[in-house]
């Protein structure tokens, strides 16, 4: 038996294996299933990201819970907070935006505010205040705002005002500041 088989595994065996591993591929149609329970989809959806192409021009208000990229314009406001937005190179966002980071490939005209860091690539440019625990902008990158950095816990108020005097150190503060 040990002869028979022997040639039985080098011409006979690889085909019934290609057929078992068939056999698991038709799990991993349920695996397909699998995602719709919670447990499952949670963590995909942290790694999930919405895309808005080059050739889409979106008026109004964008919310959600999954992080977004933007190739295309958007016009109105971004409220994505928990998650990343990222302005790709052909991206044109003129909009208020919030989210827990924001990543500036393209252009940006209007306040940013991030729960933890806004980054400005070096083909990036943003018109707008920024208010964000961190901040980086790369060399090339165009900005022109200000820039408030808080503190996680902070109170809001005292962090704004301090931040504001400071990134105005050159003009005079209002006094309603």
């Amino acid at each position: 038996m040990w002869k028979p088989n022997q040639p039985g595994t080098g011409s006979g065996s690889p085909s019934p294996e290609p057929a078992r591993p068939a056999t698991p591929s038709t799990p991993s149609f349920d695996a397909g299933t699998r995602p719709a329970p919670t447990p499952s989809t949670q963590n995909p959806a942290t790694g999930e990201q919405a895309t808005i192409g080059k050739s889409l021009v979106i008026k109004g208000e964008v919310s959600g819970s999954e992080s977004l990229y933007i190739d295309g314009k958007v016009e109105g406001s971004i409220s994505l907070p928990g998650n990343r937005v990222t302005v790709g190179r052909n991206g044109q966002v003129a909009a208020n935006v919030t989210a827990r980071e924001i990543v500036v490939l393209g252009k940006v005209r209007g306040n940013v505010t991030a729960s933890d860091r806004v980054d400005i690539r070096s083909e990036g440019s943003l018109t707008g205040d920024v208010t964000a625990q961190r901040i980086s902008i790369e060399d090339g990158a165009f900005f022109k705002g200000g820039i408030d950095i808080r503190k996680p816990g902070s109170n809001e108020k005292a962090s704004e005002t301090k931040a504001v005097t400071n990134a105005n150190a050159e003009r005079p503060v209002p006094a309603s500041v």
